[in-house]
């Protein structure tokens, strides 16, 4: 496995000038309070709710709610019909830094730009997560507060509504667009409908087409549409993993968000985390309800 980066695409709005930052640091191990219980937090309408929480009475949630004590870490796992519907989420990890996984939307927002120039910078920026593709596609759409812009009109065009409900806004990070907060819920609502954008399918094909040292979690399961992202916490250097993607089931499409960080800090045991959270979904994968895009 190559060196693992951690990327931060910093953006002084006054200079218009994007750059990005790769860090290599000693990891400390991170501070981790062992959570009471796993949560299993269903969404009806589009707005996550922390506090509506039922028991799912399926093989998923119990396996879940098992595998949980054991995983050396916070983890986190929010499940949707493509299309959009109830969202289910579990664990304990809520939100973070979005990393890698927001240049899918960038690679939208510069292909529909300009779907040839931007072609050979997507295909390296989703593949192998190249950081100076995913510059120049941020560069392409304009200064600063443009490209800032039209890659918040795919967040809001993608996860604002579900079934004609608002719900929470992932707010775009104008001073550093790999800093962006992300919630699971949010990015969960986002892969439900990232098939049913228009000129999406570039990205998502090119989300079966990760290098192999990124296959990790959702890329073990066959079909799977994915991009992952990673970095290390400011303070401890511990590092966060994240990953989203759709997957084939007998129902339809399912869209799904994962996110881990090992109480070691190291990338390797938040993506070993992601693993195995990943083979639990396999196992259970054509008992999620899936979806398909409206019409």
């Amino acid at each position: 496995m190559r060196t693992v980066p951690a990327w931060r695409a910093v953006l002084h709005c006054a200079a218009l000038v994007t750059l990005l930052a790769l860090t290599s640091c000693v990891l400390l191990p991170g501070k981790h309070e062992p959570a009471a219980a796993p949560t299993i937090t269903v969404d009806t309408a589009g707005s996550w709710h922390p506090d509506l929480s039922v028991t799912l009475p399926d093989s998923l949630a119990a396996d879940f709610t098992h595998l949980q004590p054991h995983l050396p870490g916070q983890v986190g796992m929010a499940i949707m019909p493509v299309g959009g519907g109830r969202m289910t989420i579990f664990g304990d990890w809520t939100s973070g830094i979005a990393w890698s996984t927001i240049k899918v939307p960038l690679a939208i927002a510069a292909l529909r730009r300009d779907p040839e120039g931007a072609a050979e910078n997507a295909e390296a920026a989703i593949t192998v997560s190249d950081n100076g593709a995913a510059e120049a596609l941020w560069e392409s759409l304009g200064d600063g507060l443009e490209a800032a812009q039209a890659v918040q009109d795919i967040l809001d065009e993608a996860g604002d509504a579900v079934t004609g409900v608002p719900g929470p806004r992932t707010r775009l990070d104008f001073n550093s667009f790999g800093a962006t907060e992300w919630t699971l819920a949010n990015q969960a609502r986002f892969a439900s409908r990232l098939p049913c954008l228009a000129q999406s399918a570039t990205v998502t094909e090119l989300m079966e087409q990760i290098a192999p040292d990124q296959r990790w979690g959702l890329g073990s399961i066959a079909g799977a549409e994915f991009k992952g992202g990673w970095g290390p916490d400011d303070d401890t250097g511990a590092y966060l993993v994240r990953q989203f993607g759709v997957l084939p089931s007998k129902s339809g499409s399912v869209a799904i968000a994962l996110a881990a960080q090992a109480d070691s800090g190291l990338f390797e045991d938040a993506t070993g985390l992601l693993d195995r959270m990943a083979q639990l979904i396999e196992r259970h994968l054509d008992e999620l309800r899936g979806g398909k895009c409206p019409l």
